[in-house]
């Protein structure tokens, strides 16, 4: 089977396109979910978009002695959000699921009902946040399981270009997910475009060397607002430069000036990318709940989105 967006990541000639979500904390009721989810696509009606990403949040603190900015809280199952979002806009939704805590059969278990009960077909993987946590279930075996599952999902993976500026092997990580099945990646939030430049550059050549048509690369961008977010953006991961993070806070308007940087990172990997035929997509999410920063996200998506577009139109032209 091959789902709708799996049809969509395989035509290199047009982009993709997706909003980030989280779902709500767990001991939100189920009238409020309702009013959550259509606050949401409220937001979104004006949109063209492909789909949804939902994320499944850990604690992640394992990963950082810092402490987290924003205090951790369990969520609503990822399925069901998915599944509410999925039925209610009546388009795809990209769900990740963390398996590093489970045993191989509860993940097993965790697919049939993935599949059979909440419809999910769009699913990234993603393996534990540190290796001094528990892991009752690596990465590379729970790829193991899904392949032997009867459920063909459409599988995607995570890359982190700030992963590969240390350690030099991030395509190497992508080319083994490509072997296990991934067909799309989904990058964390990018501040620093020349770490993934590098990663694609890298990525594109090994590619070439070895005979194989790039997988798409789904970009996620994030608007950033105040100093608390860029915190948390940074203890998050998140690798964002000295004089980016002093033009966001010094600006008179920090979430203008984080749309700009946002914009020209962009453009930037854009231009490496686009020549060495790694098909691209977007991902934009607001990494907190404040209104200023969620509207921001939505005027980040728009611009990007339209960017993307020109420069694949003019791609055509040439």
């Amino acid at each position: 089977m091959t789902t709708e967006l799996a049809r969509k990541f395989q035509d290199p000639t047009r982009g993709v396109y997706f909003i980030g979500t989280t779902p709500p904390k767990l001991s939100t009721e189920e009238d409020k979910l309702q009013e959550i989810s259509s606050k949401l696509l409220g937001r979104l009606a004006e949109l063209e978009y492909d789909g949804m990403v939902v994320y499944d949040i850990q604690d992640e603190s394992s990963r950082v002695t810092e402490p987290r900015p924003f205090p951790f809280m369990e969520t609503h199952d990822p399925r069901a959000w998915s599944k509410r979002l999925s039925n209610a806009s009546e388009r795809p939704v990209i769900t990740y699921k963390s398996v590093a805590a489970r045993s191989k059969t509860e993940f097993n278990n965790w697919l049939d009902e993935a599949w059979n009960i909440y419809g999910i077909r769009d699913l990234v993987l993603v393996g534990a946040p540190s290796s001094d946590r528990k892991i009752s279930l690596p990465l590379p075996q729970a790829y193991d399981s899904l392949a032997e599952a009867p459920h063909q999902f459409n599988l995607g993976g995570v890359t982190i270009a700030e992963r590969h500026a240390k350690k030099g092997d991030e395509h190497e990580r992508l080319l083994k997910k490509a072997e296990s099945g991934c067909e799309f990646f989904i990058s964390q939030a990018v501040y620093n475009p020349q770490a993934t430049i590098d990663l694609i550059s890298q990525y594109a050549r090994k590619c070439k060397e070895l005979n194989l048509q790039p997988k798409r690369l789904i970009l996620t961008f994030t608007p950033c607002g105040s100093a608390k977010t860029l915190e948390f953006m940074e203890w998050l991961g998140i690798s964002v430069p000295d004089a980016t993070k002093h033009r966001i806070l010094d600006a008179n308007k920090p979430l203008e000036e984080s749309i700009r940087i946002c914009r020209s990172a962009l453009e930037q990997i854009i231009e490496s990318a686009l020549p060495l035929g790694v098909p691209l997509g977007l991902n934009v999410e607001s990494l907190t709940n404040r209104k200023d920063e969620i509207d921001a996200s939505i005027r980040l998506y728009k611009l990007l989105k339209a960017t993307l577009d020109l420069k694949l139109a003019e791609q055509q032209i040439r």
